[in-house]
């Protein structure tokens, strides 16, 4: 497919600064920087919704269970005696 873009004067000299510095032709630096664009909003968008079902998983016994086990784990794995998450504390501060 071939495009024409209309750029502002400023981009274009960003554009032509970064494809000397890199060695690239002004059009493969754009095809190269369009390409990242998208397959950065490809992954947020797997993201957002791996996330999301998390938060749709309606497993509520494993939600408790993961999270005792991590509140337990960040107790244990402390150089220190203090507790993290003191018992008396639960559900006042954490």
């Amino acid at each position: 497919m071939t495009l024409t873009l209309n750029l502002s004067p400023e981009l274009e000299q960003y554009l032509v600064q970064e494809a000397n510095q890199k060695g690239l032709s002004i059009e493969a630096l754009a095809l190269q920087l369009l390409t990242k664009s998208i397959l950065l909003k490809q992954r947020q968008a797997e993201a957002v919704q791996l996330l999301q079902s998390w938060i749709d998983d309606e497993d509520s016994e494993e939600q408790q269970e993961t999270g005792q086990y991590l509140v337990e784990t960040l107790d244990n794995d402390r150089l220190s005696d203090r507790r993290l998450f003191p018992p008396e504390l639960k559900g006042i501060t954490w």
